[in-house]
This record gives C-alpha cells, sequence and structure tokens, in this order.
C-alpha cells in the first residue's frame, strides 16, 4: 500500500483490542451489525453495561428502518423486518435478542448526529451518577474515528477502546479500490476537519 493510502486508513481505521471497561457505547445508525459487536462484548464481560444512543438521522428526520444488508445478517435479520421508531428501539431490541438482560441496557434516544450521539450519552451517564474511567466504543469501521474523536470531546477522562465493525463491505484492505467506498472515508476525513471548527473555539 502506498504511504499515503496507510496514512489515511490508519487515521480512520481505528481499532484495539477490548479490555475491561465501565460501559460500551453504541453511537446510533442503522446498521444493526455493531449490537452484534456489543453484545459480544458484554456476553465476554468487557462491561456490566451497553448504552446504544440514536433517535433518527437529522438530514431525514426519521429513522428509515435498518440497513439493506441487516436483512441478510443472520443476527439481524428477522428483527430488520420489525417496525422502529428509532435508531434506539432498534438497537435496544437487537440487544434484547442477544439475550443482554433489561438492567445492563441504558437509554439514550434523542441523539440525531454523532456528536450528540457522544454528548447525549454524556448525560445519561452523569444522571446514572456513573464514573466512566474505562469504555468500549463499537462504530462502524469506515466511522471509527470521528466517533472516537467526538465521545472524547464528551468523555476527556476516559480511555477509549475502539472495536469497530465493518458496514457496507468498507474496510481498512478495501476502501481504496471502490469509487463508492473511497467517497464514503474521504467523506469522513473531510468531516473530521469541518466538523471540529467550533468545538475548538469553545476550548480556546
Amino acid at each position: 500500500m502506498r504511504s499515503f493510502l496507510k496514512d489515511m486508513t490508519d487515521f480512520i481505521f481505528v481499532s484495539d483490542q477490548p479490555q475491561e471497561a465501565d460501559i460500551i457505547f453504541i453511537p446510533g445508525g442503522s446498521y444493526g451489525a455493531i449490537c452484534c459487536t456489543a453484545a459480544n462484548l458484554w456476553q465476554r464481560n468487557f462491561a456490566p453495561y451497553i448504552l446504544p444512543s440514536g433517535r433518527y438521522s437529522k438530514l431525514t428526520g426519521k429513522f428509515s428502518g435498518p440497513s439493506e444488508e441487516d436483512f441478510l445478517l443472520p443476527f439481524t435479520k428477522d428483527t430488520a423486518k420489525m417496525a422502529f421508531s428509532t435508531e434506539y428501539d432498534y438497537f435496544h431490541a437487537l440487544l434484547h435478542q442477544a439475550g443482554i438482560p433489561e438492567n445492563a441496557i441504558l437509554k439514550e434516544n434523542q441523539a440525531t448526529f454523532t456528536y450528540e450521539n457522544a454528548l447525549f450519552s454524556r448525560k445519561v451517564t452523569d444522571r446514572l451518577g456513573m464514573r466512566i474511567r474505562k469504555a468500549i466504543l463499537c462504530p462502524q469501521a469506515y466511522h471509527a474515528r470521528r466517533c472516537l474523536l467526538y465521545y472524547k470531546v464528551a468523555f476527556p477522562e476516559t480511555q477509549f477502546f475502539v472495536c469497530p465493525t465493518v458496514t457496507r463491505d468498507i474496510s481498512q484492505d478495501n476502501w481504496f479500490l471502490d469509487e463508492e467506498k473511497t467517497e464514503a472515508v474521504l467523506g469522513e476525513i473531510e468531516r473530521c476537519g469541518s466538523q471540529f471548527h467550533e468545538i475548538i473555539r469553545q476550548l480556546r
């Protein structure tokens, strides 16, 4: 791989080995596969709680439903056929299907974009009096860097371990081989710059 592609790949596709943590965060979206990753980590006792976040996309103003690929995945295909009003409702149903008990699933169902996922998740943990020293973050693979940056803003005192899931067949190995995949990843790189101006101003 050419060095400039490797630099872009290393920046966007953040991935860590999971470690024992206080909570597992799931940013919003319509890709249920990230819930499978979170559920698996919970079942392996990496954290006692899971906090899925999301109402719907600010761009659409409604939850358009599970992604097309969710209808094909064994873990999600049956639940994907049901109707849900929010991303949280869909993720909650998937986690319940995976056997996660109700008292281990926290609730955030108002966020409409990634930064709100982080900020509103912080409101939930603060309201519950939780001190989050270590956290696992379960985003889509190509969305990992931006999610991590936002959650670090909301939880500056927290050590994060990113455990991503490949969605839309966009991985660190193939994103530059297909125009649609390349556009998605380059769009993430652009947003990692364009969406942080106001945050940085507030920190000055």
